[in-house]
């Protein structure tokens, strides 16, 4: 399965420009369908004699001008949150549209424009990142570029720098990467810290003495409409120590390296799930300077995503359409339920069957599926490669998959990947 797999729609022009319209702009007009997520132009020159024809570039959308390259590049990308250089990233409504060329030298005998342009669509798919990092912007040692240019190398989707108290890396983020960058802050008092995603500017005033300024602060942060995150609650250094009975959507569960601090929290998450709590989890490196064993998106996490954008990806948290695995490599692991999958609330009276399908599993690997009853199938695999369950979801309240892995570097069992649970509906009768 390619996680990364959208649908597109390609359409070509060729339009003949005469030496008579030399100096003129002209406009190739074009419709953008619904749903696209990024538009993709190129554009080819011919010259039908000897002298070269030189094209300048541009678009504009159905109100403006949305950018303008002149000669200086063939192509360029026009998405929701990104651009190339030179135009402007936002909304791409359906409707018409227009590549702007300058006819700035034409030769006597004309040429021919051949242009290119590829609507990318909105296509759920898999995405992944780090939920959890940090810069020079507080107390790490990286800079926003060297952060960007290591996730890519990884082959992630997104980022989310979240500097203790800081919101300065919300406003500094480099443009000329592929990654999104979802603003973020970490809120870090004296006893607990908590993620504040999706908004760059969350709170005025981070400091807080009690928990009735602890509760001000997340108010503050929800009503400029941050998703707020409690991080590593049962830390051994910086536990969350407020009281849990407050506003926040979901636990970071997994924080940096696999150790008995992720253990607490597992298993606190589990007495959340069998009390009939419905508690998305996700994880965060926490990755502050070079280390040997913290390091960029381990553990990953994945999110099925509406579209590669800050929203798409909150939404698709929102939802609990969430897998982590403990590096970007894998292993992944899914839950199905019919069209439902993992976070996903399956109406009460539908009967049937939950399958699990990993992939980039390791022989020796275990895995696990659990369920309200408790531990139900625990498989050693025999082989690298991929592995399919099926549980039966008749008197489950959920059920959820674990992948643990022993790693020779550390001579230890740890956990590899988790999932969010699919739900079942209880008949009310």
């Amino acid at each position: 399965m390619n996680q990364t797999d959208r649908h597109s729609q390609t359409a070509t022009f060729t339009r003949e420009v005469k030496h008579s319209e030399q100096s003129s702009y002209i406009e190739v007009p074009f419709e953008v369908p619904q749903h696209v997520e990024e538009i993709q132009v190129s554009y080819e020159v011919e010259s039908s004699g000897s002298h070269i024809a030189v094209i300048d570039l541009g678009i504009r959308d159905p109100y403006r001008i949305r950018g303008w390259s002149g000669g200086a590049r063939k192509f360029f990308n026009i998405g929701l949150e990104k651009a190339t250089p030179g135009y402007l990233p936002g909304p791409l409504d359906a409707g018409g549209w227009a590549v702007v060329h300058n006819a700035y030298k034409i030769p006597q005998e004309g040429c021919k424009v051949t242009i290119t342009i590829i609507f990318f669509l909105m296509t759920p798919r898999w995405l992944k990142g780090d939920l959890h990092m940090h810069s020079l912007h507080s107390d790490g040692t990286y800079t926003l570029e060297e952060n960007a240019a290591i996730m890519e190398e990884l082959g992630c989707d997104f980022m989310t720098m979240t500097d203790h108290n800081a919101i300065s890396q919300n406003f500094a983020y480099p443009r000329s990467t592929s990654l999104v960058m979802i603003p973020g802050m970490e809120f870090t008092t004296n006893f607990g810290h908590s993620n504040f995603l999706g908004v760059a500017d969350p709170l005025d005033d981070f400091r807080v003495s009690t928990q009735a300024d602890v509760n001000e602060r997340l108010a503050t942060a929800r009503e400029r409409g941050a998703r707020i995150v409690l991080n590593h609650p049962h830390c051994d250094f910086c536990p969350w120590e407020w009281d849990f009975d407050v506003d926040f959507d979901w636990v970071e569960i997994w924080n940096g390296p696999w150790t008995e601090r992720n253990e607490r929290t597992l298993a606190w998450w589990q007495q959340q799930l069998l009390a009939g709590k419905r508690l998305n989890v996700i994880g965060g490196s926490d990755v502050h300077r070079p280390d040997p064993y913290v390091k960029h998106a381990m553990p990953c996490t994945w999110v099925y995503a509406s579209s590669k954008t800050v929203k798409g990806i909150l939404a698709g948290i929102e939802k609990g359409n969430v897998s982590i695995s403990f590096a970007p490599q894998g292993p992944f692991v899914q839950l199905g339920f019919g069209n439902y999958k993992m976070g996903d609330s399956v109406p009460a009276g539908e009967a049937g069957i939950v399958c699990l399908q990993a992939e980039h599993l390791l022989a020796g690997d275990e895995v696990k599926l659990i369920s309200s009853s408790g531990l139900e199938q625990n498989i050693i695999v025999d082989s690298d490669g991929t592995l399919e369950l099926t549980i039966d979801s008749v008197g489950r309240r959920f059920v959820r998959a674990e992948v643990w892995r022993t790693f020779p570097e550390v001579d230890n069992k740890l956990m590899a990947a988790l999932t969010n649970p699919i739900y079942f509906d209880e008949n009310k009768g």
